[in-house]
């Protein structure tokens, strides 16, 4: 593995990892599959890419995520007021997020920053010379390494231990007169805002917004999730917001080596669902190779096998 396709993987991974912050709100904490990923990643890219045509990129940057936060917002209200099943609800809100995306970009498929300045551009200009060719490292990994702080933080205020318990024992929840519609909608928002700022990041990092770019993220965030948690496993909430870290980084590495041999790009999408699918049938092999071994053992001493 050459480092060029080692640092590419690394930079993509933790601008990815935001993302998969979000996504392991939504599916790990509150146990919803949420779909509106795929949208609210693309209005985070083009939130963003609006106002840095414009040179205000930081501003861009602080809203992209309050626009993802409402998207979920809307998905949290059809999933609690409406009572419409998760996954159609997140795909009512994507779909209607598509309409939104092209409004936000000028009625434009697609947004070029070359000629724009983003954050990334600007920290060019503060960090000394030695330290500038990082910078598409430097950023991203401190802005990730402040929100897994922020986020661990506050699922152990007494608000993130009713976003968790909503999420384990949402009858209990209730029962202890706390409103797990509010703690949903709350979950979902702060999952979408996160994903928003991560295809604001994207944009950066790219130097252009594509309304097509978000489809599929959803699967790239759980392949992530369960590449990590298949090597960490999921012992505590530190190490499960861990491995969601860990497993984006990872993902990219794989996607950056496989296609680094001259693949053609349009497999991305199959690849990634390749990759989600060999993920989830590790833990399978696992717990046959478990078996096998615990049925040998058990033979050997002369006991029954029930595996």
């Amino acid at each position: 593995m050459s480092l060029i396709i080692l640092t590419d993987g690394l930079r993509l991974g933790l601008i990815y990892a935001i993302m998969a912050l979000g996504i392991f709100i939504s599916f790990r904490i509150l146990n919803i599959p949420d779909l509106t990923v795929d949208g609210s990643f693309t209005l985070g890219m083009a939130v963003f890419a609006v106002f840095a045509m414009d040179g205000r990129p930081f501003l861009g940057l602080l809203l992209a995520p309050l626009a993802g936060l409402a998207a979920g917002c809307v998905t949290g209200l059809l999933l609690t007021k409406l009572k419409v099943q998760p996954i159609l609800a997140g795909i009512l809100t994507m779909t209607g997020l598509y309409s939104i995306n092209l409004l936000v970009m000028k009625e434009s498929p697609n947004i070029s920053l070359f000629n724009s300045g983003t954050v990334f551009s600007l920290a060019e200009t503060i960090l000394p010379g030695f330290l500038k060719p990082y910078v598409n490292f430097l950023f991203p990994a401190l802005v990730l390494a402040a929100l897994t702080l922020l986020l661990l933080l506050f699922l152990r205020t007494q608000l993130g231990m009713s976003l968790r318990a909503t999420g384990d024992n949402e009858a209990m929840v209730r029962a202890s007169s706390i409103s797990a519609d509010r703690m949903k909608i709350l979950g979902l928002a702060l999952a979408n805002a996160l994903v928003s700022f991560s295809g604001a990041m994207m944009a950066q990092y790219q130097e252009f917004a594509d309304i097509s770019f978000g489809i599929g993220m959803v699967v790239v965030g759980l392949a992530s999730i369960i590449i990590g948690e298949a090597f960490l496993g999921r012992r505590s909430i530190v190490c499960n917001v861990l491995a969601a870290i860990l497993g984006s980084v990872l993902y990219q590495i794989v996607i950056s080596l496989v296609f680094s041999t001259g693949l053609n790009t349009l497999f991305m999408k199959l690849l990634s669902a390749v990759i989600l699918t060999v993920a989830l049938a590790v833990p399978l092999v696992k717990d046959a190779v478990k078996k096998g071994k615990s049925g040998r053992a058990a033979v050997k001493r002369g006991e029954p096998n029930d595996a």
